[in-house]
């Protein structure tokens, strides 16, 4: 579940918050002025979410690598067709 705060509920209730994440495993979006300011997620999503980014990261840098003397549109092409070619599989 993802619950909406206020940033001065947080400082009022950060204790209770934190438990809410941990043992209930909810999620809590921290807004300020009505607008979303930060998300306080439970651990183990926090470590899945940094995975998935580091994988993401190593494989941009192999893209960036393998397309580098590549023309964008032609790398974007190419990339997409793969992408479609695994759809299909």
């Amino acid at each position: 579940m993802i619950r909406e705060i206020t940033a001065m509920n947080v400082r009022k209730n950060f204790g209770e918050i934190l438990n809410e994440v941990k043992y209930r495993h909810d999620s809590v979006l921290i807004k300020k002025a009505g607008k979303p300011m930060a998300a306080i997620i439970d651990i183990n999503l926090f470590e899945k979410i940094k995975t998935l980014k580091d994988k993401f990261d190593k494989l941009s840098m192999h893209l960036a690598t393998a397309y580098k003397d590549t023309a964008l549109e032609v790398a974007e092409a190419e990339i997409e067709e793969a992408l479609e070619s695994t759809k299909k599989a």
